[in-house]
């Protein structure tokens, strides 16, 4: 794809959603980390809702090992997976008290150790907590990406290498924000709104009723 088509759809997306930002709420790197554990397969709301009472009692990985599993299984048991998460936030915890002074890593590699931590997490946590560049591909990105012939892969790895390769830096959260807002709010992955969407004229895709 062309430098200039690449560039076009970047500026639609700004001038769409100059303000998107992170859904998730958080007050601080280690909220953000155990609230993008939970989001897997969990939509940010539902998150949110659990975590708004969770982080008020528990805002530190010291503060959280004070639970047992079952205890944790308790309070995130809306949530997906919730036994599964509570175990790898727990080792998570264990990990940040043990080996990092009770800090997150502001490092992919040493994110991506922790349990649970995959590279988008590690990446929605470099990007927004510390404002470090990176570009999380979830399902949204990755959706959206394919329809809009930015990445043909299907691996989320693959996908981001493309978008990083004709994105610049210092532009790779603000899109990671606004193709996100974007596949939650038009083109979404059963019903995607092509008629109201403002880089239909743009888009390979465009009213394909294939998706």
């Amino acid at each position: 794809m062309c430098k200039q088509h690449v560039n076009s759809i970047l500026q639609i997306l700004e001038e769409t959603f100059p303000h998107a930002y992170c859904e998730l709420h958080f007050s601080n790197p280690f909220e953000l980390l155990i609230a993008t554990i939970l989001s897997a397969q969990t939509t940010d709301q539902k998150v949110n809702e659990v975590t708004a009472e969770l982080f008020a009692q528990y805002p530190t990985p010291e503060k959280m090992l004070e639970l047992t599993p079952s205890q944790l299984e308790g309070k995130i048991k809306k949530i997906g997976l919730f036994r599964t998460k509570a175990q790898h936030i727990l080792e998570t915890c264990r990990i940040l008290v043990d080996k990092y002074q009770g800090n997150v890593p502001q490092d992919l590699h040493k994110l991506i150790e922790l349990p649970g931590v995959g590279r988008k997490t590690a990446g929605v946590v470099l990007a927004n907590a510390f404002g470090i560049p990176a570009f999380p591909v979830d399902t949204h990105v990755l959706r959206v990406s394919k329809r809009l012939g930015l990445s043909a892969h299907e691996d989320p790895f693959k996908v981001e290498k493309d978008l990083t390769s004709v994105i610049s830096p210092d532009l790779w959260i603000d899109t990671h924000h606004r193709m996100i807002f974007l596949g939650r709010r038009i083109c979404s992955a059963k019903k995607p709104r092509c008629k109201d969407c403002p880089l239909a004229s743009l888009c390979p895709n465009h009213g394909d009723g294939s998706f």
